[in-house]
């Protein structure tokens, strides 16, 4: 299911989710400041292009004060209308029941979108 779901996933619209995400990350580590947030769109763009058979989990540092002033600095200047997309299409998706799978997906990575900082995914 995993592969015949991450191809769907890629042919149904993945590729250009995970570009939207690629592109920004390797702007955003073209400045110094910007490096850490860049690196967390890149693994954004990696889940985003791939996502059945993923796992996110909390990294060990994941409740550090810097991760959490990462994540506020995220949600404040972007995070959360990026959430809320992924979750208006996980409504979206939801509305059939062939969707259901993908709509799940989209809500992994609604859950990463919005503090991506201390997460990492296997």
């Amino acid at each position: 299911m995993t592969i015949l779901g991450n191809i769907l996933w890629i042919l149904l619209g993945g590729i250009f989710v995970s570009i939207g995400y690629l592109i920004p990350g390797l702007l955003f580590c073209l400045t110094i400041i910007g490096i850490p947030f860049g690196v967390q769109l890149i693994k954004l763009a990696g889940l985003s292009l791939l996502p059945f058979g993923k796992e996110i989990y909390d990294k060990p540092q994941s409740n550090s004060c810097l991760a959490t002033i990462f994540n506020i600095l995220w949600i404040v200047l972007g995070g959360i209308w990026v959430s809320l997309s992924h979750l208006i299409f996980a409504a979206l998706c939801a509305v059939t029941i062939i969707g259901i799978p993908f709509a799940r997906q989209h809500i992994k990575l609604m859950a990463f979108a919005l503090t991506p900082f201390g997460k990492d995914f296997k």
